[in-house]
């Protein structure tokens, strides 16, 4: 009987030692309080780097996600899957950017805390003060911009919302080592910057697609040394003009790509192999006015996975972007084995395919 008692006094004890309320600062200098780890969790957006950062044991606590950023790499989303069935289970809440995201779906799924990027608060409006209203405690995080700073805090965030704020630190120390690494590097080598056009080639070669200013792989570009063209005509996402890009002469040309699209759009990731990822690569290249690029004639060509953006997988693609500007600074770099081996660390699967690539 006393044993009993102790051991029913010790998990009475745990369990208050492991949820206890906490107030966190988020990334739009928002004071949100909420019961630490959280038990009932939203994933909004960066349902990977949930896992990568809490571990596949945290989606034990997911009850709703914006599913369709993880189901747009869909070889990527049937891995998982396949690993762990219980994702497909997760109740889907919608999306913001199409205004489907339900409000009444979110609040029926009695969350105790609502995970969102920053680009999806500013969108929802008084939709806010709704899930606000009902007492369900939101925090913000953005991968989207980038920037160092908001990388680290994300992650930090995530890492207290999951209980695992160690392997957070862990996470995050890495990744800024890794920017401190290239930053060092370019400082030394002190060369002129070579200009760099980034486009998301899901259009195919006869459309111009997206290109990025100021966050994503426009951001990823400067960090990695070079002179965005896009930048002086599109602050987050857009596309350019074609004789403004012939007119820019890039140096150095990148197209992104998923693992699905049309005959000649670009394709890159999970299950994707290598030669295909050339051949359309190739495509682009070929483009009607493009002969005269300096990218094109001296034949600077690369490729990358788009779903390698816009998350803390991304340092990989800020050393192949430094490699591919300045191959000589950074000879030794692997961005393709840096990107495969976050996932041998920090994720339950390892995806194959074609994640960079170049002509």
């Amino acid at each position: 009987m006393i044993q009993k008692l102790i051991s029913l006094s010790t998990l009475l004890f745990a369990s208050y030692s492991f949820a206890q309320t906490t107030t966190i600062t988020d990334v739009l200098d928002r004071e949100v309080t909420f019961d630490a780890p959280a038990k009932r969790v939203v994933v909004g957006f960066y349902p990977e780097d949930y896992m990568a950062i809490g571990t596949e044991a945290a989606y034990d606590n997911v009850v709703g996600m914006s599913k369709y950023i993880w189901q747009a790499r869909s070889a990527n989303w049937e891995m998982n899957v396949k690993h762990r069935p219980s994702l497909d289970e997760i109740a889907a809440i919608g999306r913001v950017d199409t205004n489907t995201f339900s409000v009444e779906k979110v609040i029926s799924l009695n969350p105790d805390l609502i995970m969102l990027a920053d680009w999806q608060y500013k969108a929802l409006g008084s939709d806010i003060q709704r899930l606000e209203g009902a007492g369900i405690p939101i925090v913000v995080v953005d991968y989207n911009a980038q920037t160092l700073e908001r990388h680290i805090k994300s992650t930090e965030l995530i890492g207290v919302i999951t209980g695992q704020e160690e392997r957070a630190a862990k996470i995050a120390k890495e990744y800024k080592q890794n920017i401190e690494m290239i930053t060092a590097r370019l400082e030394k080598a002190n060369l002129p910057k070579p200009k760099v056009y980034t486009e998301f080639g899901a259009s195919g070669v006869n459309e111009i697609g997206y290109t990025f200013g100021k966050n994503m792989w426009g951001a990823i570009s400067t960090v990695a040394g070079g002179d965005n063209i896009s930048a002086p005509y599109v602050e987050w996402w857009g596309k350019l003009n074609p004789e403004q890009i012939i007119a820019a002469n890039p140096d150095v040309i990148v197209m992104t790509g998923y693992e699905n699209g049309g005959s000649d759009a670009m394709v890159m990731g999970q299950g994707v192999e290598e030669s295909v990822a050339k051949e359309r690569l190739e495509g682009f290249k070929k483009r009607t006015g493009w002969s005269s690029i300096s990218a094109v004639k001296n034949n600077r060509m690369y490729a990358a996975y788009h779903g390698a953006c816009r998350t803390i997988l991304d340092g990989a693609m800020i050393q192949f972007y430094a490699k591919a500007m300045y191959p000589e600074v950074f000879a030794d770099l692997n961005p393709n084995q840096a990107y495969l081996d976050f996932y041998k660390n920090y994720l339950p699967v390892i995806p194959e395919g074609t994640f960079v690539t170049e002509l």
